[in-house]
This record gives structure tokens, C-alpha cells and sequence, in this order.
């Protein structure tokens, strides 16, 4: 049994208690501006949850006395399957034919059964053992949680500057990038400075980082780095609108690629390419990270069963070689299956 009931957070190297307010931010983002310290988790789709917490302290991860009971590593399914995904990827490649898009991220849903009560709490340790990641967290609710070690940042706030990292091209530890990499990461970066550009100030935006190397467990990205100030009465609804979804899981331009996803991508996502992280009103800070190398509960509605869900995805472009890409997948996957799996 977990030693911090639940509902709880641990973001950022905080742990949030006492929870008091749970606003629907679809509907009201500005609540993130009226003051308080929320943690926020919000699908791909859309959806968008503020959790307005008590009580917040700086605290390491809770311990916990539950093992992880993870499912057998042949439990997982796939949303698609190899021929599937071949066939997204070529189809992709037709929409670029015709200038639809430039760059779709396709992606395909992971999901297993779990017994009812497993703790978040040990998977949480689990993953900070074995795959240590710049944004780890859990939010716990019950039967409902997500525990995530993604490795990108969606959006910080200091003050009045805001950034983002996007990340786009993925290799092995100490491997070099395809060539495609490298010009998919600038497009994208260009459509978060784009979005950025929306709410900044004139004159703001700036890329301070680009194309730069980041070695983490198992594998290694590009990532980039966009920041501006704020304009002047900006607040959430207006951030929130300018830049989500992320612009790194869908593609460019970012509302045709939504539609082409939709298309192609047999179930939702999820709380997979949403984010999770924290918004402190009273400080004006947050940490948002980008949903990927996330793990987050449903509800078979067949059988009741509770199901384990993780995404993951790879960025199309025409140059894309369609068994390269589904390798990208594997790779991603492959060392968070493990563990999760036991």
C-alpha cells in the first residue's frame, strides 16, 4: 500500500495532497490564472483536466510497499499491427504527394490488462530505475492514473517566459540520425515558433536551441528550443489555444495533420501526445511535459477489466522508409514494455 493516499501528484519533484477543485479546462482554462498550484493532464484529443491540490511541498518520490505486478509482455496489443502501420506510412506519403502535408507523426496505442489496485506508485519506481527521464510524474485517482518518464517538454512558464523543446528524430545510444531527421526537426521547430509567435511579444520569439543531441535510456534524440515573452494579457485560454495539441505528435500544418491522423489512426490517444505536468497560478510557473513515454489507466467497457495503455509513434515524412519507421516504434517502445512488464 502506498504511504501518500490518494488523490495525489508528484511533478516537478513535488507532491501535491489534499485535493479541493477539479475544473473541466476545455471549458474554463482561466482557472489555471485564478491562483492555486494545479496539476494538469490533458488528451490528444482535447480534453483537458486542472486538479487544484491543498497542500504542495518539494519531497522525492513516495515510497511504496506494493511491487509492481506489470502484465506478461506477450499481454500487449497493438492498435496497429506491422502491415498497418506500413500501410499509414505509405498513405502519408501520398497526402505529401498531393500537398496536403508536409510531416504527419502516425502512432499506434499499446494496451494490456493489469490487476485491479495496482499501485502507480511502484510502476513510478520502476521507471525512475530503470529509465530516468528530465520529466517524471504521477498523477493518482483512484482507479484512474497516469505515470509518465517523458523525456520532452511541452511548455515551461517563468513569469512571462514561455518555452517549448520539441523533439524530432530518434536514434540508438551513440548512433548517428538519419538524414531525415534533421530537416523534420527544423520544420517542426518552425511550427512551434510559429505557434509561440501568436502570443509573444513582437520581437520575442527566438530559438535558443537547435538540433541539439540528447542521450537518454536506450535511445537518443534531436530537440530544439523555442521561447518568447508573453504579450500583454495573455493567459491560459490563450496559450493553451495558440499551442496545443503539441506540435511534435502531429505535424505540419498542424490542423491538416490532426485530420489525416483521424483518419488513419484506428483509437484515440489519449492522454499519449496530450501533457501532463503542473501549473502554479500564485508563482506563475509551470512544467508541462508532452504525453509520450506515458502510462495511463482505462476501463475495458466489455469487460470491466483495467487496462495499461502506452503509445508510441513515428514522424512521417516523403522520404520516410515505411519499415524504418515501425523499427522507430519498436525502439521507443521497447525498453518501457520491458519494465513495465517486469
Amino acid at each position: 500500500m502506498s504511504t501518500v493516499p490518494a488523490p495525489f501528484a508528484h511533478l516537478g519533484g513535488l507532491l501535491a495532497t489534499g485535493l479541493v477543485e477539479v475544473a473541466d479546462l476545455r471549458a474554463d482554462p482561466g482557472a489555471l490564472d485564478r491562483g492555486g498550484w494545479w496539476a494538469v493532464s490533458a488528451t490528444f484529443e482535447g480534453r483537458m483536466t486542472g486538479y487544484r491540490f491543498a497542500a504542495v511541498r518539494a519531497a522525492p518520490l513516495p515510497s511504496t510497499t506494493a511491487g509492481w505486478r506489470g502484465p506478461p509482455r506477450a499481454g500487449w496489443r497493438s492498435s496497429l499491427d506491422e502491415a498497418g502501420y506500413l500501410d499509414g506510412v505509405d498513405r502519408i506519403r501520398r497526402h505529401i504527394e498531393a500537398g496536403d502535408v508536409y510531416q504527419v507523426n502516425l502512432c499506434r496505442m499499446l494496451e494490456a490488462a493489469i490487476p485491479v489496485g495496482s499501485d502507480p506508485l511502484a510502476l513510478a519506481h520502476v521507471l525512475a530505475a530503470g529509465n530516468p527521464a528530465p520529466y517524471q510524474g504521477v498523477l493518482a485517482l483512484g482507479e484512474r492514473w497516469v505515470v509518465t518518464a517523458s523525456p520532452e517538454l511541452f511548455l515551461s512558464l517563468d513569469g512571462d517566459v514561455l518555452a517549448s523543446s520539441p523533439i524530432k528524430g530518434t536514434t540508438g545510444p551513440g548512433e548517428p540520425f538519419a538524414d531525415k531527421d534533421f530537416p523534420e526537426n527544423i520544420m517542426i521547430t518552425d511550427l512551434v515558433r510559429n505557434d509561440l509567435g501568436r502570443i509573444g511579444r513582437p520581437g520575442s520569439v527566438q530559438v535558443t536551441g537547435l538540433l541539439e543531441r540528447a542521450e537518454l535510456p536506450g535511445l537518443a534524440h534531436l530537440v530544439s528550443t523555442v521561447t518568447a515573452r508573453l504579450a500583454h494579457g495573455v493567459g491560459w485560454a490563450e496559450i493553451l489555444a495558440a499551442t496545443f495539441p503539441p506540435g511534435s505528435v502531429t505535424g505540419a500544418p498542424k490542423i491538416r495533420a490532426q485530420q489525416v491522423i483521424s483518419e488513419l489512426e484506428p483509437v484515440p490517444r489519449g492522454v499519449y501526445c496530450g501533457a501532463i505536468g503542473y501549473v502554479d497560478a500564485d508563482a506563475r510557473r509551470a512544467r508541462l511535459a508532452v504525453g509520450i513515454r506515458t502510462f495511463f489507466t482505462t476501463t475495458d467497457v466489455a469487460t470491466g477489466a483495467t487496462l495499461l495503455n502506452f503509445g508510441t509513434g513515428a514522424g512521417i515524412t516523403h522520404s520516410s522508409d515505411p519499415a524504418a519507421e515501425w523499427a522507430e516504434t519498436e525502439l521507443k517502445a521497447a525498453r518501457l514494455i520491458a519494465l513495465a512488464s517486469g
